[in-house]
């Protein structure tokens, strides 16, 4: 719908060997308004992502010649890119690889072709722009001023402690992308607690009752199960 284009048109660059699945992605993104960039192997992706500068990448993992989580960390490598993997291997070790490589979203085959194209405008959302990074983030009732450190929902502010907000922070600093357990604990807590999950699973828990409209159905902060949490900012 025209409510959900981008201003400007992006580019997207589809690595998948099978030919009629780049074909239903470049149908179905050509539609939605995005310039269409194919490759059919990684070395062919890793070369036209250097040459085309798209904004985005979707991949698949299984491809001819390389691997595709090699091919997520060659392209962040180049630039730093957002990379929606599409993948039929529905392992979650193959999900936190690809995430834990830089990929901002995956998506296990066979899909919905509205789905995708939601988690591709996420995605672009967030892809990286010239200038400072934005300081407030808000999703439905609920604002982050992450430069103040405040949080507000319905225009109240809601305490957290220390620990709660730099949690919160993470997440809506990555708005509408996948963070991994490993990497939320490596961030708030710090390399020596990447194990420790249960941490993780008492603050989510603590930050739904403050600030979901129903913590037993959050909204806002969204279990990815077995890889993450997501902040998730289109919420009702």
């Amino acid at each position: 719908m025209p409510s959900t284009m981008l201003p400007t048109m992006s580019k997207v660059l589809i690595v998948d060997d099978e030919p009629q699945i780049r074909r239903f992605l470049r149908i179905s993104l050509s539609a939605n308004g995005y310039a269409v960039v194919e490759a059919e192997n990684g070395r062919g992706g890793i070369s036209a992502f250097e040459a085309e500068r798209p904004d985005l990448v979707i991949l698949d993992l299984g491809l001819p010649d390389l691997d595709g989580q090699e091919v997520v960390t060659a392209i962040q490598a180049i630039r730093p890119a957002p990379v929606i993997v599409l993948s039929v291997r529905a392992q979650e070790y193959d999900k936190v690889e690809a995430l834990d490589r830089g990929a901002v979203d995956y998506v296990v085959k066979p899909f919905g072709t509205a789905e995708l194209m939601a988690r591709v405008r996420a995605a672009l959302r967030q892809r990286p722009q010239d200038g400072p990074p934005p300081t407030t983030v808000a999703a439905g009732p609920v604002t982050v001023d992450l430069a103040r450190r405040v949080v507000t929902r319905d225009g109240q502010e809601v305490h957290l402690s220390r620990r709660e907000f730099e949690l919160l922070a993470a997440l809506a600093r990555h708005a509408d992308h996948v963070l991994t357990h490993t990497e939320l604990l490596r961030t708030v807590w710090g390399p020596a607690h990447v194990h420790d999950t249960a941490y993780l699973r008492v603050y989510v828990k603590q930050l739904r009752q403050k600030l979901e409209a129903d913590p037993n159905r959050p909204g806002l902060i969204v279990t990815e199960p077995g890889v993450g949490y997501r902040f998730r900012t289109s919420i009702e």
